[in-house]
This record gives structure tokens, sequence and C-alpha cells, in this order.
């Protein structure tokens, strides 16, 4: 009972605090007892995570765990793994002002407006309230931050994408891993006169090849480059965005992608990589349990390797500087925002970062050592050495940073400008005047 009530009393000092600085809280006096003791009840999180993900089965287990010293709560799972379905979700519970008390969202537009209408408490007065600030990798919590700095998100993951590559279908082409971006259509068309799918890609879902889109601005002109893309500050017209227009397309004559990509999923693209039928494959560490382990066919296992983005000549990035997100963020209701829901949160946030190494993956946090599984081949551990050399610079992923209705546009262009339905003219007429028309609507 004594640790109940201290627990009770350091929650609603952490609400109060918040609301103090800014944060957002609405208390119900209603959900603490007369003696100062938490009154338990079910709070909810909407999700967009795999329903069977590491995230969601280690909440689902801190949660029960702390039901257990607090009879009566329950952390109710609202989850909706797709992507769209989940955006017009999240949309229209926030119009409704009906969101739950935890709520999942990338750093986009939309999530901006919805902090400076006070809707969601600020993560990192949160974070460094409940002690566990300083645990976060810098990368992890830059991530989740809007363009001005501010921190909305709290971070589950932390994942590096790379370029995997098949090096006996690479020799047997006779090419070798790119030193430049610039090298990639040349490439592409070797590999596909040796009989060769260049590139797997994932085209249903549509962000991967928005991925490809990003890097030649990264490169050029540095993460700005889509910052003020989406504020109708710079264009597709100005240089950056010409050289990637032009890009893409070269990827599309150089047929770099498998035959019919737009309909083929994500394990399609995964299956044509790992049964040594196409030379590349973009795709993050979250897969390193398909790519780095025994599950992988043994024929084509000692030929996986993988290389990092390339640059250019010229780039204003550096090479260890490349696409290291931290996955969608949670953000907590402002207006929900109580002790129990505090004190829920300093319980799981002090224990997920170990539980989520455990499982191999790379936590969030500095303070946990992922653990290598059994099974693991030697690639497996260069991947997670990786994140000990990564520069400041990051390159987001476009999904995450334009407006909805931009980016629904965006990933309709490219798969047209890819197989060769427009041209380069008509994409970056068609893109500037899309950005000019709805920039306006979230950035004033």
């Amino acid at each position: 009972m004594k640790n109940l009530i201290r627990a009770a009393a350091v929650a609603a000092a952490t609400a109060l605090a918040l609301t103090a600085c800014g944060g957002g809280s609405s208390t119900d006096p209603s959900n603490v007892s007369p003696t100062g003791e938490i009154k338990p009840r079910e709070i909810s999180w909407l999700l967009s995570r795999p329903a069977d993900g590491a995230v969601i089965n280690i909440m689902k287990k801190l949660a029960d765990d702390y039901a257990k010293d607090h009879p009566g709560f329950e952390l109710n799972l609202i989850t909706t793994p797709d992507r769209p379905s989940y955006i017009q979700k999240l949309e229209t519970l926030a119009a409704a002002n009906k969101l739950p008390e935890l709520f999942d969202t990338d750093a986009t537009p939309f999530a901006q407006q919805l902090a400076k209408q006070g809707k969601m408490v600020d993560a990192e007065k949160l974070l460094k309230t409940l002690d566990v600030y300083d645990d976060y990798r810098p990368g992890a919590l830059d991530y989740q931050r809007f363009d001005d700095g501010s921190l909305y998100m709290i971070p589950f993951q932390f994942e590096l994408e790379f370029i995997w590559y098949n090096k006996a279908l690479l020799e047997k082409a006779g090419v070798a891993v790119p030193k430049s971006l610039d090298d990639i259509p040349a490439m592409c068309t070797a590999l596909r006169d040796a009989g060769i799918t260049p590139i797997a890609i994932d085209g249903q879902d549509q962000w991967p090849l928005e991925r490809y889109i990003a890097y030649q601005p990264f490169r050029e002109a540095g993460p700005d480059f889509v910052t003020k893309l989406k504020k109708g500050e710079a264009k597709f017209s100005d240089p950056a965005g010409q050289k990637t227009v032009n890009w893409m397309a070269e990827l599309g004559k150089a047929k770099c992608f498998q035959e019919g990509f737009s309909a083929q999923g994500y394990s399609d693209a995964q299956n044509q990589f790992t049964s040594g039928q196409a030379a590349m494959y973009n795709i993050g560490t979250w897969e390193l349990s398909s790519l780095a382990t025994d599950k992988l066919d043994p024929a084509v296992r000692d030929d996986i390797d993988f290389f990092t983005l390339p640059t250019t000549a010229g780039s204003v990035t550096a090479a260890n500087e490349f696409v290291s997100p931290s996955g969608i963020g949670m953000a907590v209701n402002s207006k929900t925002y109580d002790p129990l829901v505090s004190d829920f949160l300093k319980f799981a946030l002090e224990k997920y970062p170990a539980e989520y190494a455990a499982t191999g993956a790379l936590s969030p946090t500095t303070d946990v050592e992922t653990a290598v599984p059994a099974n693991a081949t030697p690639l497996y551990r260069k991947a997670l050495d990786q994140a000990k050399d990564l520069g400041s610079k990051q390159a987001m992923p476009w999904d995450t940073q334009l407006d909805p209705t931009t980016n629904g546009r965006l990933q309709q262009e490219l798969v047209l400008l890819v197989q060769g339905n427009i041209t380069p003219e008509q994409f970056t007429s068609t893109m500037d005047n899309t950005i000019a028309q709805n920039a306006p609507k979230f950035f004033k």
C-alpha cells in the first residue's frame, strides 16, 4: 500500500509539473483516491504496428505486469496495421476530440498541428520528468522531432536501412558495389543484360519507392531540402529536385525494379532477394532475422552482404549518414494525461528497452546491449555495429514529412515516372503544383 501511495504521489507530481511547463494535462481528481492511491482503469493505445510484432508483445507483457500491482488496470490496444486506414482513423478521432490516452503518429505536418493545438504532451519534458530522457539515442529522438526541434513522440525502435546485395550475382554481371548513387542505373543495365533482376522492391505499399526519391536530394542538398520542399520553399524544378526526378526516370529506363513491381508486396520483394533472383534489396534492420540468420536459404546465405547509402560527387552529407528511423512514435493525449498514465509510462519505459533488446533488435536507448541470436550469421553483428558509427544528419523518409495529399500524389506519380508513363517534366509540374496548393494548409 505504501508503494502504491508513493507511486501515486510521484505520478501526480509528474502530471502537475507537465501542466505547469506547458505539457498539457487535465487530471481528473476522480482517478486518485482520498488516500492518494491511483485508481486503476483501462487506458487505450491507438496503434499502427504489426499485431504480432515485438513492440506490441512487449507492451502487452508490461501492461500485465503493471496490472498485478494495480488490479483493474488494462491497456486496450486498438490495432490498425494498414497505414492508410490508420491515418484516416487518427484524423477522424482527432477532429472529434476523441483521441485515446496514447496514439501512434510520425512527425508529420498533421501531427504538428495537433501539437500546436495543445492535444499532445511535450514528450521531451515528459521523458525528462520520468528521468529516462538521457537514456535515449539522440538519433532516435531526433527522428521524432518536428522541424522546430520540439519533441512530441516517444520512440520504441531504432533501425538502420541498408542496401542488401548478393555478391555472387554482382560478380556474375561483372559489377561492383556502387560508389555513387549515380552508378546505379548503369549497374542495373549490366545486371539486366546478365539475366538478373537488379532490385527487388515492395511496390504495393509505395513507401519503399518513395525512399529512393529522397536519396539524391539528401546527398545533394542535405536534410533541409525536404523541409523546404514540403513548405513550398523549394521545388522539384530546383537543381536538387531535378537531379532526383531525372535519376528516378533513369532507374525506370534501366529497369532497375522487378517486372510488375507496382503490384507486388512486401513478402514478394523479400522472397525475390532471399531466393537469389534479385541482386539488391533496400530494407532495414527490422528484417535482420530474415537476412542474417540461418533462416536464410543456405544456397545464398554466404553471398549476402550490405552497403550503406552511396554518396555522390560533392555530397553535403557523409557516408555514415543515411536513413536511420526510430519508427512511428507514440504520442500522449494531453486531455487524458493523469497520474495513472504517468505512472504506467514510467513503469513501462524503464523496463521496455531491456525487453526489446532481448529480441535481437536495436533499442532506442543506449543503456542496454542487443542480444545477438544464437542462429545469427556474422552479418547480424556487422549490421548492429553500424549503429556505433553514425553521423548527425538523417535522411528522413518523405512519407513522414509531406502533407497527406501531397504524399499520396507523390506516391502515385512516382510509379508513373518509373514506369515511363509520364516524363520528368510532367512529374515536376504536377508535384510543384500539388505542393503549392497544399502547403499553405499546413504551413502558414
